[in-house]
């Protein structure tokens, strides 16, 4: 199954939120999806579990980055692709 996840990474209280989301969209890139870069989100795509397991690597690796933060998080239905 394959699982389509939007991400909004909001960095609070930053001097340098631009340089975060980037570091972000960096991080994300590693993992084994397909990346669609927008203007206020990112758009993840790959198997159901892959992009279960990004989202909380995400938001541990932000926990250990940020001080405060917000992270939006919208999921497809499971498509069988």
């Amino acid at each position: 199954m394959q699982t389509i996840a939007q991400l909004t990474y909001i960095p609070l209280y930053s001097d340098h939120p631009k340089e975060q989301v980037q570091d972000l969209i960096e991080f994300v890139a590693q993992h084994d999806v397909e990346v669609d870069v927008n203007y206020l989100s990112t758009s993840v795509k790959g198997d159901t579990d892959v992009v279960f397991d990004l989202i909380r690597d995400i938001y541990d690796e932000m926990t250990l980055e940020t001080k405060a933060f917000r992270l939006h998080v919208e999921l497809l239905s499971p498509t069988d692709e």
